[in-house]
């Protein structure tokens, strides 16, 4: 598998333009004539439209290309690679809903912030990956073998802040989540702590909010068990300040670089509660 850039735009309707323009400002009695006739009949109207909207698709894709081009491989490669996995997860029941890939693009514009711009390459990139043929195993091969640990956790990160969009999750694709985290080797401890921190999250948002739900959920945020002591606290603290540091993850792109910093607040967060404790 190998992502393909947008190329820039050709001008393939500047012809057209051309054409068009001559017709409204040149001297020929014939061209003129014709001219009336198009108008005449409408289709001077459909013209324009369809100029129009070729125009503001040419101006898309020009944009769309000069953001790739300025991006690094590996980011573009970790959000294609992120698009298709997310929709091989759609794709479990056999049939990609229009719900789903709404999910995944309201996940785009809201929780990573894309523009116009970002949210148009992402749409194209999911068309791609509803179409496409690639299989989970390989796309989660190319990913392990591409990218180190943080940003592998990352992605597990993302995939479950996707799942937990839904009112209900399915456990079919809590146990995709799963499978795909045994795959790229993320360990027992970092898998129970992303789960169990969406998990308990989830709950407070079910449930009346109290202090011992809050000691939950950030004893999840750590990876522990409720009733931790202090020094599994500190050491869980300090190992998951060293995997989630931004500077970890910063060749990804900066809006992952910002993933990991609100990692990192969730991190601190929770451990600035036992402290107070």
């Amino acid at each position: 598998m190998q992502y393909q850039r947008n190329e820039q735009p050709g001008c393939g309707g500047c012809l057209l333009i051309l054409l068009l323009f001559s017709l409204l400002t040149g001297g020929f009695s014939g061209l003129l004539n014709f001219l009336g006739v198009l108008l005449y009949s409408g289709l001077a109207g459909i013209l324009l439209f369809i100029g129009l909207f070729w125009g503001f698709s040419y101006w898309i894709q020009k944009k769309v290309s000069t953001y790739e081009a300025s991006q690094t491989e590996s980011h573009n490669r970790f959000v294609w690679l992120l698009v298709h996995i997310l929709i091989n997860i759609a794709k479990i029941d056999g049939v990609v809903s229009k719900e789903e890939i709404s999910t995944i693009q309201r996940f785009f514009q809201y929780n990573l912030r894309y523009d116009q711009t970002r949210m148009y390459w992402v749409k194209n990139l999911i068309k791609e990956a509803v179409n496409s043929t690639h299989s989970m195993e390989s796309l989660l091969l190319e990913f392990r073998d591409t990218f180190d640990y943080e940003p592998r956790l990352i992605l597990l990160e993302l995939i479950y802040q996707i799942l937990y969009t839904k009112t209900q999750v399915p456990e079919a694709e809590l146990k995709i989540a799963r499978d795909i985290a045994d795959y790229l080797q993320i360990n027992d401890y970092d898998k129970r702590t992303i789960e169990a921190k969406y998990k308990y999250g989830r709950q407070q948002q079910q449930s009346s909010y109290s202090q011992q739900g809050s000691a939950d959920h950030y004893y999840a945020v750590l990876g522990l068990e409720p009733g931790a002591d202090q020094a599994a606290i500190k050491k869980a603290y300090r190992k998951l300040s060293m995997k989630y540091h931004p500077d970890k993850v910063r060749h990804l792109g900066e809006e992952f670089r910002a993933v990991a910093e609100e990692k990192m607040k969730e991190i601190n967060a929770a451990y600035d509660f036992f402290k107070k404790r």
